[in-house]
């Protein structure tokens, strides 16, 4: 009974959390609310005992925090540093004068695929390239609450968990599974090119819906005003970008995750050096960027604290057991169970390392291709994760778009939730048909 009772209330304190994300609560508020609601309907003591509601929670919490603060600072002074310069508006004027305005969501797909499969991190992604859609999407006078959907789609979506791709998503099987980050690369280039054509074909006519009902890009007090100044040349803008880049590939495989302080570190001191003339206010770019990665990673933490909590409860060994043991096809299997534990954690890295040690073996002693089940459990991961209270999620539209999940999570499902799992079953289908 009470182990009944704990999946209840994990299931609602997940329901809840997502409920409340949507209607626009503070998640500072939120998440910690429904993780108690978690923790006491799985009677795990608040103070007392060696597992207790306040450590999970604040583990997950300060876990995040410490994993990931330089990479966020960094980050936020990156984008912010783009957006005082005008490097970001040079860049943008400089695209949609090639490719046209009516391009102008292609191009910001197309920039946050080249940094996600060059290694950079999918939240750094969002802080870099933010400035630049934004220019992009005013310049095409798009609707401003669609450019998280299009930061989200180049970046976690057809590049993320694709053969290759040097992102966490791609790399943690090979440890359970002894592949390669090329895992069944035949298959994975077809799943990838299917996700981005359909995706972006999708995220185009949801756009233009938007705008036939005459909806329009709309200014904000608080948007950058450089269009009055002359602008750097577009490669001072680029050139710290290809900097990024460039590190990032270089000492992955040495430094791995501390890989992105030292690109970021080289992206901000060559973007500084070579647009020092054009910034308006530096000191006040610091502040800014420092306020918003406090609060991009704190509304992140937030919610992977929630997720510390959830672990902890007997009702999710309950569903992780469950799921891990499902009969049938086995690569569907494996899919549904990364997919149930991606979406209860909020995190696709999360889903795949509390899943793969009891799938990995299980499926390994069938008999099954141990290269299909890495580029299936990767695929998985990236689909059910993309829910509202997503930790990417939150920091794309919250912290740095400071859009409301109310108009902008739609189309971030659309194609970060929909598309994937399309891709997920395409990938299935080939596998068993070849």
């Amino acid at each position: 009974m009470s182990e009944v009772i704990s999946l209840v209330g994990l299931v609602g304190g997940l329901a809840l959390l997502i409920v409340m994300t949507l209607r626009g609560w503070n998640l500072f508020i939120s998440a910690p609310l429904c993780a108690l609601l978690v923790a006491l309907t799985s009677r795990i003591p608040l103070f007392a005992d060696d597992v207790n509601f306040v450590q999970s929670y604040m583990s997950g919490f300060t876990g995040f925090i410490a994993s990931w603060f330089f990479m966020f600072l960094l980050g936020s002074i990156f984008g912010k540093f783009m957006e005082d310069t005008g490097a970001a508006d040079s860049v943008a004027a400089w695209i949609t004068g090639r490719l046209g305005k009516q391009r102008a969501v292609l191009a910001v797909v197309i920039a946050c695929a080249v940094l996600t499969y060059g290694g950079v991190s999918l939240f750094v992604v969002a802080f870099a390239v933010y400035p630049m859609a934004l220019s992009l999407f005013k310049e095409a006078n798009l609707p401003r609450r669609f450019i998280p959907a299009a930061l989200a789609f180049g970046s976690v979506t057809f590049t993320m968990t694709s053969a290759g791709s040097p992102e966490i998503q791609n790399w943690i099987p090979m440890e359970y599974l002894g592949t390669t980050p090329y895992a069944a690369w035949e298959v994975s280039l077809v799943v990838a090119v299917f996700m981005a054509v359909f995706g972006y074909w999708w995220l185009q006519r949801i756009i233009a819906t938007a705008v036939g009902r005459g909806e329009r890009f709309l200014e904000r007090a608080s948007d950058p005003t450089v269009s009055e100044r002359n602008l750097p040349h577009p490669l001072t803008g680029l050139l710290p970008l290809c900097v990024v880049l460039g590190l990032s590939f270089v000492y992955h495989d040495s430094l791995m995750q501390n890989a992105l302080i030292v690109a970021l570190l080289g992206g901000v001191l060559s973007l500084t050096i070579i647009n020092w003339t054009y910034f308006k206010d530096l000191h006040a770019a610091l502040g800014h960027a420092t306020t918003g990665a406090l609060v991009a990673i704190g509304n992140t933490a937030a919610v992977v604290g929630f997720g510390g909590v959830a672990r902890t409860t007997p009702a999710f060994d309950m569903a992780v057991l469950a799921v891990t043991s499902l009969p049938g096809n086995e690569l569907v299997g494996a899919a549904i169970a990364v997919s149930a534990i991606a979406g209860l954690t909020g995190s696709a890295s999360g889903g795949q390392v509390i899943a793969l040690p009891a799938v990995a073996p299980h499926y390994l002693d069938l008999g099954v291709n141990p290269e299909q089940l890495h580029r299936v459990v990767a695929i998985s991961s990236g689909a059910l994760d993309s829910l509202p209270h997503n930790g990417y999620v939150v920091t794309t539209i919250r912290g740095i778009c400071n859009e409301s999940h109310k108009d902008a999570y739609w189309a971030v499902g659309a194609v970060t939730v929909v598309v994937p799992l399309l891709g997920l079953a395409l990938a299935i289908l080939l596998f068993n048909l070849f």
